[in-house]
């Protein structure tokens, strides 16, 4: 490895050491869908997403409930010994892209078929701190 992409790199993970990410592939419920229930834990604190989280009655919230406890504990691996309270952690960035549709076909009338897109997504979840935002 060269100096300047070591340099690089260095200085890449000094900037994400207070970043925690946390990654859900493949879940089989439409983009559109997940992504209601994303932006409105977007910017929040993490008890306050989990608590909307939580109590949310729509089916995408029990899988980013899942996935923020995940992030949580990917944080607590990577700071080991510190308290969560006193982080202030909240969700930095949570976005939703498409990922793989499965394409069936359901019987229509007159011999045709309907195509039917199966849709599945990709979500990121990224948690920071207060402190470092302002």
């Amino acid at each position: 490895m060269g100096s300047r992409k070591r340099e690089s790199a260095l200085a890449r993970k000094i900037a994400n050491q207070d970043v925690v990410k946390a990654a859900l592939n493949d879940c089989p419920s439409s983009p559109r869908k997940m992504r209601l229930v994303a932006d409105i834990i977007r910017g929040e604190s993490v008890d306050k997403a989990l608590y909307i989280l939580k109590y949310s009655k729509k089916e995408a919230s029990n899988k980013l409930e899942k996935l923020l406890l995940s992030a949580i504990a990917n944080w607590q691996a990577k700071n080991e010994g510190a308290d969560i309270e006193a982080a202030n952690l909240f969700v930095k960035e949570i976005f939703v892209d498409s990922a793989r549709q499965l394409k069936r076909l359901r019987p229509a009338p007159q011999g045709r078929g309907y195509r039917i897109r199966k849709r599945s997504n990709h979500v990121t979840l990224i948690l920071g701190n207060k402190q470092d935002n302002q």
